[in-house]
């Protein structure tokens, strides 16, 4: 029995917890329908009440080619759920009176000091202005600073990421330092603070834990993090020994919405990066990954280990956007699809503020993200759930995996 074994395993009668088991079990009929039929090659979920586990569900394949199944101890690319993580390793800093949210990021990365604003024009000839105030360390933790991703493909400035080598990944030998030259280097999409969009903010956090640690990001993570709260398998690629246990990669295949090997963007996690990124660069699995977020519900410390302080972690779970707006007032929308009503983000999470705007049952208060590959987390301090799902398909707005576990998750509660 494998440590993953003994941590996901799930032997608390659910009705102690509040849970009817045959209401539970719908969870793994409804997403086995999805491997079924070849739309997710497999999954693995988890559900949590107060810190003891009230159900595992598991299907499928970790690698279709291969046929290896998905396993408890398998190691999943967590993209952007690795965010997180790095905003809780700069509150860490923040608690020692490291930095004020409200610095200028210039001040630990100089470049951001000659940052500009799109004003209008194409990507080749853009017109840009001065910034009206700098970008600030709690607009990076926030997603209002006006940086961008390439991927995006709404915006001019978008293309000129895309034209400077980033997309879904970094250039070839940059390492994190000459990524954040990089950026400061292009135009910000708008004023710091006046929007929010979804960005390589994080990772330009990630160089701020740096510079302010004087340590690399990775061994900040081992020592502050993982270590303590005993997360063995988290890193930012998974070591040869361990390279079988690593989920494949898979993008639907345009013609039939199957499951369709993806090896362009899943080879990355099987060697070291060149940049380490604070905004999408870990693998990590279900075990793990539940360390963390039981840190989380529990305002900071899990068994005894505490990493921040209760008062912090909800200063985090609160919305820090503009006026209390939610992200679909305030927000650029990560994909056409994709609808934030009654939800605002705090510091390195997304935040329920209202779910009847929301249409997904939630709590006030519950805060969580998700990854590009499909996972998902999230924490409910009212109803002291930590839900997490894992599973490897890009990109995360294919199917509605989301709303959907949100929906058999609550019809279980029976208290």
């Amino acid at each position: 029995m494998t440590a993953a074994d003994t941590v996901l395993n799930a032997d608390t009668d659910p009705a102690e917890l509040g849970f009817d088991a045959e209401r539970l079990g719908r969870i793994d009929r409804h997403f086995d329908r999805y491997v079924d039929d070849s739309r997710l090659p497999g999954y693995l979920a988890v559900v949590a009440r107060d810190g003891r586990i009230a159900h595992v569900a598991s299907a499928g394949k970790r690698d279709l080619e291969s046929g290896a199944p998905v396993e408890l101890d398998t190691l999943w690319r967590i993209y952007s759920m690795t965010k997180p993580i790095t905003t809780v390793a700069a509150m860490i800093l923040w608690e020692e009176g490291a930095f004020e949210l409200r610095d200028p990021v210039e001040r630990y990365i100089p470049a951001f000091a000659d940052a500009r604003v799109y004003l209008r024009g194409s990507a080749q000839k853009p017109l840009t202005v001065p910034l009206t105030e700098p970008v600030r360390i709690w607009h990076l933790m926030t997603h209002t600073s006006g940086l961008t991703y390439g991927f995006h493909h709404t915006h001019a400035v978008d293309e000129i990421y895309r034209a400077n080598g980033f997309e879904w990944s970094t250039p070839p030998g940059m390492d994190l330092a000459a990524c954040c030259e990089a950026w400061a280097g292009m135009p910000l999409a708008f004023q710091p603070g006046a929007e929010w969009l979804y960005s390589v903010a994080t990772d330009v956090l990630g160089r701020v834990v740096e510079v302010v640690s004087g340590q690399s990001l990775d061994e900040f993570f081992a020592e502050r993090i993982f270590r303590p709260l005993g997360m063995t398998d988290t890193a930012f690629h998974a070591p040869p020994a361990d390279h079988g246990r690593l989920a494949a990669l898979y993008a639907p295949d345009p013609r039939t919405g199957r499951a369709a090997r993806f090896d362009q963007m899943g080879a990355a996690a099987l060697k070291p990066p060149n940049a380490l990124s604070g905004g999408g660069g870990l693998v990590s699995t279900a075990s793990d990954y539940l360390r963390f977020a039981e840190m989380l519900l529990n305002r900071g410390e899990v068994d005894g280990v505490r990493l921040l302080g209760p008062r912090t972690v909800a200063y985090m779970a609160a919305n820090h956007l503009p006026g209390g707006a939610d992200l679909e007032a305030i927000g650029r929308p990560l994909f056409a699809e994709t609808t934030f009503e009654g939800v605002g983000f705090g510091l390195g999470f997304s935040v329920v503020q209202d779910p009847i705007a929301g249409k997904s049952p939630s709590s006030p208060g519950e805060f969580g993200w998700g990854g590009a590959a499909s996972t998902a987390f999230w924490v409910d301090p009212v109803e002291r759930l930590t839900v997490l799902f894992f599973t490897q398909l890009l990109p995360s707005s294919t199917h509605p995996l989301r709303p959907q576990l949100h929906q058999l998750v609550h019809q279980a509660l029976v208290d």
